[in-house]
Formats: structure tokens, sequence, C-alpha cells
């Protein structure tokens, strides 16, 4: 009660969290699955196979809740998941077992530890707060690591890195889609245009709030 009236996350006082109809183990070295991130996933499986088989990337896995999910969804799949922080993929290693996933885990800095392979779609749901934003010293935020969450003065450091490094890790006619803040839309499409990405896209999430966007790898690039 202590730790609750000084503002701890219901999900870290209890160490678990639903996300997309599974119960996740979650600690403080990971941020807390939330509902807009489902929407992720639905974008996910709406590109990818039912019975076919198909190579997905989540970077910066956390929890493993993306990959995990999807990995329940899409059993035949050949799902991946990276993050930098080793705590970070301890549960998500721990939440793919206990949830029955399979799914191939690996350290690394975004993409840059992954030279040489290519996926068909290529997810994220990364850090996009800026710096000094006021929401941080707020609610839930204060108690979650600024790692998963703080990325540079305008919250698109991480988004940067990920759109210019993904066309050389997509298959042609591959998927990049992230999630992004609720005012980062319009710049994130322009980022995936100016990569080369066609198909560009923003979709809303249950709020209205333009809370994804992505783009396909055209055919003629590799």
């Amino acid at each position: 009660m202590e730790r609750r009236a000084a503002g701890e996350p219901i999900a870290y006082l209890t160490g678990n969290c639903e996300f997309y109809g599974l119960e996740f183990r979650v600690t403080p070295a990971v941020l807390i699955p939330r509902p807009e991130t489902e929407l992720l996933v639905d974008l996910a499986l709406e590109r990818l196979p039912v019975e076919g088989r198909a190579r997905v990337l989540d970077l910066g896995t956390g929890s493993g809740c993306i990959a995990v999910s999807l990995g329940r969804q899409r059993p035949r799949m050949e799902v991946w998941a990276a993050d930098a922080v080793p705590a970070a993929l301890e549960v998500a290693r721990d939440n793919a077992l206990r949830l029955g996933a399979t799914v191939r885990f690996v350290r690394s800095d975004w993409l840059a530890d992954l030279a040489g392979e290519r996926f068909d779609l290529i997810l994220s749901n990364p850090p996009y707060v800026a710096a000094g934003d006021p929401h941080l010293s707020r609610g839930d935020l204060r108690f979650e690591p600024a790692s998963a969450l703080v990325a540079g003065e305008d919250g698109l450091n991480d988004i940067r890195r990920i759109v210019a490094a993904a066309p050389a890790h997509l298959a042609p006619g591959g998927w990049l889609l992230f999630e992004h803040g609720y005012d980062q839309a319009q710049r994130c499409r322009a980022l995936l245009t100016a990569a080369g990405f066609g198909q560009v896209t923003s979709w809303r999430d249950l709020a209205g709030i333009e809370r994804v966007s992505g783009g396909c790898m055209l055919e003629t690039q590799s």
C-alpha cells in the first residue's frame, strides 16, 4: 500500500500485466505493455501469411509482449526479438517460455548487431518521448526505465536510426511498422518517404490518435 501510495505502477507491484489476451511478467527493467500497442500487433498480423512462413523481427522487445503475441498467433513464423538490455531479454525469454511461444532472442543495439539478416516484417515500439517532456515526471513514467522512453530532444532519435537502417534488413516487399507519439506521425511519414519506403501510412488507435506509422520496401530495392 505504501508503494502504491507513492505512485509505483500496479504492474510492477503485482509483477504482471495483460497484453493481447496474455498475461506477461514485468519488472522495472522493462516498459509496462500498453493497450494502444496492440494496434502494432494487429497491423503486423494483417501483413503476415496465416499458414505460410515469414521472418519477423521485433526491435526493442522489452517484456517480449509484441514478439510473443505474434508467435502465439502465427506459430509457423520465424520470430526474432532484439534488445540492447540484458535484463529486458531475460524477462522476454521467461515470458516466451511461460506462454509457449517460439522466439529467437538476440542482443542488439537496434539493427547494429544483425548484419546480413533480412526479414519480411520489422516492427518496434521504440522510445519516442522528448527529453524534458513534463509527462516524464508524472504517473507511471516516473518508475519506468528512461532508456525505454526518452529519445533525444524531439523524441525521434531512435526512430531515425531504425528507419535509416531497416531497408538493408528488409526483403523486397517487406514492411516496417513502429509506434510513435501522438504528435509525431507527420514527421515519421516524412522519414519513411525519404528512406525510400512506399505505401507510407499512419494508423489511428482506439482513441483516434495516429499511433503507428509504416511503409513497404519497394520491390525494386534490395
